[in-house]
């Protein structure tokens, strides 16, 4: 890793190196024409990371101020990642930032399903010094309106801005700078589809490249004391959801298949449906860590007494699909319910 004071030096001996991870997604897909938004997917086209770029050509003042190192990784579409290629690119940046001190920042380019819960993985994960930024697209490279261009821009802009530093992973889309713990994916065709509905955007990327931060930095997540070059498969984690008339089935059949533990995200304010609860409870009197979410987009779920009696945890005010992922980490550490629940507050 490289000192914060190091970024002086660099400047002086040329320009910052900023490492650029493609992993696929609507980003690098081929549209089959200029307005084919929706079914691109079906070209079967998914180009590298150093196509791209050289399609994209010149990105204005930003790009000229950095010097841009292609790492190659897999390409895929964001509804077929999975945990092991969580592990596999959290990995990769390790591994480059050990071996390369002068990378001054790593933007990841990847699909938009299932970016929220990667940038959120990788926060839990990467405790760097240099910035770790997501961003994807909403429009293929080959179609009208596209936005992969001013996003990989922003993200550029955003990896190697000291505002960046020590903030954990961001994410950034249509310019809005977003903390990976907060951030989630809100509509399925605009180009403004990413949001806070918690707190907010922590900030934006000017027109001009210049970095806007606005709200304090958030930091990274929990630091779990996990050994990296160990870690291998995460244990299996599910989400029940709840709605009115939801029963004991799904609960019933992820124990049977073997969950370590269970989110349930209930209805708002952060109850299962009746029927649910006293599965629920059966669950984590088994051993499967069971924890309260709520489905609301805002929402907290304190400690309670009807939580404490059933041994379920709280959720606070983490999404169901993030505290899926923080789950599956801290069970790779340990079994101790009063630890992960400080796991989760400290979130």
């Amino acid at each position: 890793m490289q000192a914060p004071g190091n970024r002086a030096a660099l400047a002086v001996r040329g320009k910052p190196r900023v490492a650029v991870i493609g992993t696929g997604g609507t980003f690098a897909m081929q549209a089959r024409h200029r307005f084919d938004w929706i079914e691109y997917g079906e070209s079967g086209v998914v180009r590298s990371i150093d196509e791209l770029m050289d399609e994209m050509g010149a990105l204005g003042n930003v790009a000229d101020t950095v010097e841009l190192v292609p790492v190659p990784f897999r390409a895929l579409g964001s509804t077929a990642i999975a945990p092991a290629d969580w592990l596999a690119l959290a990995k990769l940046i390790r591994r480059t930032a050990a071996a390369d001190p002068g990378i001054a920042g790593f933007v990841v380019t990847h699909g938009t399903a299932t970016l929220e819960e990667t940038a959120w993985c990788l926060d839990l994960l990467l405790h760097l010094d240099v910035p770790v930024v997501i961003t994807g697209a909403q429009r293929p490279l080959n179609t009208a309106g596209s936005d992969a261009p001013g996003n990989l821009r922003a993200a550029l802009a955003l990896a190697q801005s000291d505002e960046a530093r020590g903030a954990g992973v961001l994410v950034v889309m249509n310019s809005q700078v977003f903390a990976a713990r907060d951030v989630t994916k809100a509509a399925s065709f605009e180009l403004g589809a990413f949001e806070a509905p918690q707190f907010g955007p922590l900030g934006r990327v000017e027109a001009s490249g210049r970095v806007v931060m606005r709200r304090g930095r958030v930091g990274a997540g929990p630091s779990l004391p996990l050994d990296m070059e160990t870690l291998g498969t995460l244990p299996r984690v599910d989400i029940v959801l709840s709605y009115a008339g939801a029963d004991a089935v799904a609960i019933d059949a992820f124990v049977a298949a073997g969950s370590r533990a269970i989110v349930s995200a209930g209805l708002v304010p952060g109850r299962p449906a009746a029927a649910e609860q006293a599965a629920l409870a059966r669950a984590a009197k088994s051993g499967v860590v069971v924890v309260q979410s709520s489905r609301a987009a805002r929402s907290e779920v304190p400690t309670q007494a009807f939580l404490e009696a059933a041994g379920v945890l709280a959720g606070g005010d983490l999404a169901p699909q993030k505290l899926r992922v923080l789950l599956m980490l801290a069970l790779s550490c340990t079994n101790d319910r009063a630890q992960i629940q400080r796991w989760i507050d400290e979130a």
